[in-house]
């Protein structure tokens, strides 16, 4: 089969994803860096075309109002101190982003599974890249030597309740981190959301997890949205839905950890919270101010930051937003970004 982009929206599920195997790999680091070449091999990598989901054992979620935290995990590298912040915030369904599956970086396990099950959770998950080589640049030193068991990361969901309808929306056409001549960091695959239908207590909800690409501008974060949301309309039929993830917002407002950030002009600096307007949905009740970024134990990013992590809402009523602190019990950053959570409940009618 030919193709010249990722099929953008995959509702095909399976078990377990498979990784692209060593042959697959070493022909996709050999090839030009072109479109053509991506688009030739990512199509038919299964890990690119369908979603693992493991539904949920026991339903224990039965409030008709659902706590839904949004966190772009990074790596999900620090297995223990993620459980212990996720208990704490005790949320019925969570929005994941960076996750891995078999990548050196974060131990060469299944990041999301291993949530799960220490969570009592089911979950879904979508391929965002088939990593070909062991990441961003500070990873290529640390783990200088090492091989990724399966290569995967993407955005999951976890929830407490059954799932249904599930899809990736693919964002972009794909290939923008393998035939970029100014990546180093080559891969498969482009961004994307994941969405799914949980059934409450109070009916439906459908939840996404989404992550806008970081080598972008507003204008290009702005049609990512577009797409997103005209897809959603499609699969939404009325139901109420929460938007949550990364989204990159840079060109925002900055400030230091923690501070509160003046966003009266979001929609200036970044359109793309005017295309969530017109397509119904709120997030100055679903948001705090605060900037969602902090400093690595390797002190890296630098101050000043902004705030990258957002839920947008549309049928539902918000209360508590929070921006959770993304440190383990001695206050060490578990990721680069803070985990967002609010308490929601569908409206009736």
């Amino acid at each position: 089969m030919t193709i010249t982009t990722l099929e953008r929206l995959v509702t095909a599920t399976t078990a377990e994803l498979r990784g692209p195997g060593y042959g697959i790999l070493d022909e996709a680091r050999r090839v030009p860096a072109v479109q053509a070449e991506h688009d030739r091999i990512a199509a038919n990598l299964q890990a690119l075309n369908a979603i693992e989901m493991r539904p949920v054992a026991a339903v224990t979620g039965g409030a008709a109002t659902l706590r839904i935290a949004a966190w772009n995990a990074e790596r999900c590298k620090y297995h223990e101190a993620s459980v212990v912040l996720l208990r704490q915030v005790d949320a019925d369904v969570v929005l994941l982003s960076e996750m891995d599956i078999g990548m050196a970086r974060s131990g060469n396990v299944h990041t999301v599974r291993l949530l799960a099950d220490a969570l009592g959770m089911g979950y879904v998950f979508g391929t965002e890249f088939v990593e070909l080589g062991l990441g961003d640049t500070r990873e290529r030193v640390w783990h200088a030597g090492q091989t990724n068991a399966v290569g995967l990361h993407g955005n999951a969901i976890l929830s407490r309740l059954p799932f249904r309808d599930v899809a990736v929306i693919r964002l972009d056409e794909g290939g923008r981190w393998f035939a970029g001549a100014e990546v180093g960091q080559r891969r498969l695959g482009g961004r994307m959301a994941i969405a799914a239908r949980v059934a409450g207590a109070a009916g439906e909800l459908l939840a996404v997890s989404v992550h806008l690409e970081s080598n972008s501008d507003a204008a290009d974060r702005a049609a990512q949205v577009r797409r997103l949301l005209a897809a959603l309309e499609d699969m939404a039929l009325g139901v109420p839905v929460v938007i949550g993830g990364d989204l990159n917002t840079n060109a925002l407002p900055v400030g230091p950890a923690g501070a509160e950030l003046p966003l009266e002009a979001v929609e200036e600096a970044e359109p793309l919270f005017a295309e969530m307007r017109a397509a119904g949905f709120a997030w100055e009740t679903c948001n705090t101010r605060h900037v969602s970024l902090r400093t690595r134990p390797d002190g890296t990013p630098e101050a000043p930051f902004t705030r990258l992590d957002w839920l947008f809402c549309r049928g539902v009523a918000v209360a508590d937003p929070a921006t959770v602190p993304a440190v383990d019990a001695a206050g060490n950053a578990i990721s680069d970004h803070d985990l967002v959570v609010a308490d929601v409940r569908p409206r009736q009618g």
